[in-house]
C-alpha cells in the first residue's frame, strides 16, 4: 500500500467553552480542541476556563491556544496557568513573535486571490502549520465563510490545515480537492455560537473518515 493511502487527514474542533463539549469532542476521534483567547469572541474562554478544560482532556488529545494579536504576557499568563500543547496566532503576529515561547505554532492566513503562500510559508519556517482561513474585513477568524479551496497550491512545503465555513455537508469535497493536512472546523459542528452538536460533530468525523 503507497504511504498516500496511509494518511488520513486530522481534525481540531475549536472554540469550545465547556468540560462536557471537550470530552464530547475527545471522544469523538478528533485529534485536536481549541480554545480561544480573544475577548471579542463569542467563544472566547478565561484562563480559569480553559484550565478546567484543559485538565479534563485525555491523552494524545493536542490543547491549542488561540490568540489574536496577544501581549507578550497574556500569553505567557495563559501558559503558566494551562496546559497548551500548541500555539495558534490569528492576528499580524510577526515570526520572532510567534518563536518566542518555546512551544510548536500555527499561524492563520486569512486567504485572498492575491495570497502568496509561498512567501508565507517562507517567512514563518519554524511553524508547524499554516492556517487557511476566509477573509472577512475586521474579523480575524471564525467567519463560517468559506475560501476559494483552488488558491491553495497542489505542491507546498508546509502542512496545510483548512478552515473556514467547512462543515458536515462540504467537508468531504474540501478534502478531496485540497488535500489538507489537518482541518479546522468550529461554527460548521454547532448548535449555538460556543455550544457544540453532538450529532453534527459525528457526522463531520464520519464524512472526514471516508476521504
Amino acid at each position: 500500500m503507497a504511504v498516500s493511502e496511509l494518511m488520513r487527514t486530522r481534525v481540531k474542533i475549536c472554540g469550545l467553552t465547556s468540560i462536557d463539549d471537550a470530552l464530547m469532542v475527545a471522544a469523538s476521534g478528533a485529534d485536536a480542541i481549541g480554545l480561544v483567547f480573544y475577548e471579542p469572541s463569542p467563544r472566547h474562554v478565561t484562563i480559569e476556563q480553559a484550565q478546567k478544560i484543559a485538565q479534563a482532556i485525555p491523552a494524545f488529545v493536542t490543547k491549542t491556544a488561540l490568540f489574536v494579536n496577544p501581549t507578550v504576557e497574556y500569553v505567557q499568563d495563559v501558559l503558566r496557568m494551562v496546559k497548551i500543547d500548541l500555539l495558534q496566532f490569528h492576528g499580524d503576529e510577526s515570526p520572532a513573535f510567534c518563536e518566542q515561547f518555546g512551544l510548536s505554532y500555527i499561524k492563520a492566513i486569512r486567504m485572498q486571490a492575491d495570497t502568496n503562500l509561498l512567501q508565507i510559508a517562507h517567512a514563518y519556517d519554524l511553524s508547524a502549520g499554516l492556517l487557511l482561513d476566509a477573509y472577512k474585513e475586521g474579523v480575524p477568524g471564525g467567519t463560517g465563510e468559506q475560501f476559494n479551496w483552488s488558491w491553495v497550491p497542489a505542491c507546498f512545503p508546509k502542512p496545510i490545515i483548512l478552515a473556514g465555513g467547512l462543515e458536515p455537508g462540504n467537508i468531504a469535497n474540501a478534502i478531496a480537492q485540497v488535500k489538507p493536512w489537518a482541518v479546522d472546523v468550529s461554527g460548521g459542528v454547532e448548535e449555538s455560537k460556543g455550544v457544540k452538536s453532538g450529532q453534527k460533530i459525528t457526522q463531520f468525523m464520519q464524512q472526514v473518515a471516508m476521504r
